[in-house]
């Protein structure tokens, strides 16, 4: 499909720079295509009254990392300043990352991020560049290994904040709950599954009040979940792979809602990721463990997601398509439409959806 079909105009003003507080304050836009009104505004406080008793919530529990590293690369005389966005891990002691500027490394040299002054050299990580993407992505090889290496890149590096919000303002230490979870166990992201964000202890015990159960997956969001799609149609576009998991577990207890005819609703578009990934084989849903570059659009047919809550995402972006696919494009353009003109605040920080699937999208049973 062409890529400007999921294009859309945002004022600039609806970009979210901080949360909701408290977090469950956000307003949540109902998306129902099969319903009368199509859209409904409504609170996340509201969630429960949208779903039925033994219906089934997924939550994401990876942990946001400080995946942004700042640091210097010396080639002899020369030294240019480097900055590295971690977004896979591929070993114990090596990370894909997206660097700034590629063009600056080649491989084998040596970069060192961190604190650097004539005092003090604790806070310092140093790594060589071992390979080079076609997508500008390097793969970083440190001289420290296993938990070591995920102290010092606690010791060194900062949350990476999204790109829109990042150009706006600068991290500070209030970044550091906001872009967690209350979910948060695993660490690993470098971006926060941001439909988690507005949960609450509160809206949690609505849930269990109505009756909802609620399980976890974990798939560790990469940065690649920020960079635009430059291609212009999206069968050229290559998505960047992440890592999940979704235990034995989980699995029986998700056959076992979609067997008793309940719901299985996504929170996030990256448990969604998760959820559809283990459901390729004939089979269905299995446990599943290691990388998955799926990529949905429309035309997709979902396999174990009813619902989905997720946030207002960006135009162009592959979440776009996404939302397109379950919903339906058109629908998707109108909700988005409906929440710009109502003042709802857009991307990570921002509002909530709750969308319902077309009927072409309708898990198959």
């Amino acid at each position: 499909m062409r890529v400007d079909l999921f294009d859309f105009e945002l004022p600039n003003e609806r970009i979210a720079l901080r949360p909701a507080r408290p977090r469950d304050a956000a307003k949540m836009l109902v998306v129902n295509p099969a319903s009368d009104p199509e859209l409904t505004d409504v609170g996340v406080r509201q969630l429960a009254e949208f779903l039925e008793p033994r219906d089934a919530l997924v939550f994401n529990d990876t942990k946001v990392i400080p995946a942004q590293l700042e640091g210097t690369r010396t080639r002899g005389d020369a030294v240019a300043r480097i900055g590295a966005t971690l977004h896979l891990r591929a070993g114990e002691d090596r990370w894909w990352a997206f660097v700034r500027p590629a063009k600056k490394l080649v491989i084998g040299d040596r970069v060192r991020f961190g604190i650097q002054n004539d005092t003090c050299m604790s806070a310092v990580l140093d790594a060589t560049v071992a390979d080079k993407g076609d997508a500008g992505e390097v793969l970083l090889v440190f001289d420290v290994a296993g938990p070591a290496l995920d102290q010092a890149i606690m010791d060194v590096g900062h949350i990476p904040l999204p790109p829109y919000i990042s150009a706006q303002r600068g991290e500070d230490e209030q970044d550091k709950s906001d872009y967690q979870t209350i979910f948060a166990d695993r660490e690993g992201a470098v971006a926060a599954p941001t439909a988690g964000l507005h949960f609450t202890p509160e809206l949690l015990q609505s849930l269990t009040d109505r009756g909802i159960e609620q399980h976890r997956v974990t798939l560790h969001v990469g940065a690649g979940t920020f960079l635009p799609v430059k291609a212009d149609d999206t069968a050229e576009h290559k998505m960047h792979a992440e890592w999940g998991e979704i235990s034995e577990e989980t699995v029986a207890a998700l056959r076992a809602v979609k067997a008793r005819g309940n719901r299985v609703v996504s929170v996030g578009t990256t448990s969604l990721r998760i959820l559809e990934s283990a459901s390729q084989g004939p089979e269905g849903l299995a446990p599943f463990r290691g990388e998955t570059s799926i990529f949905i659009t429309p035309g997709y047919r979902f396999r174990t997601i009813d619902a989905l809550m997720t946030n207002f995402h960006l135009p162009r972006s592959t979440l776009f398509m996404l939302v397109s696919a379950f919903s339906g494009l058109e629908t998707m353009k109108r909700a988005y439409a409906h929440a710009i003109a109502s003042e709802y605040r857009f991307y990570s920080y921002g509002d909530a959806s709750l969308l319902f699937p077309a009927v072409s999208a309708k898990a198959e049973g």
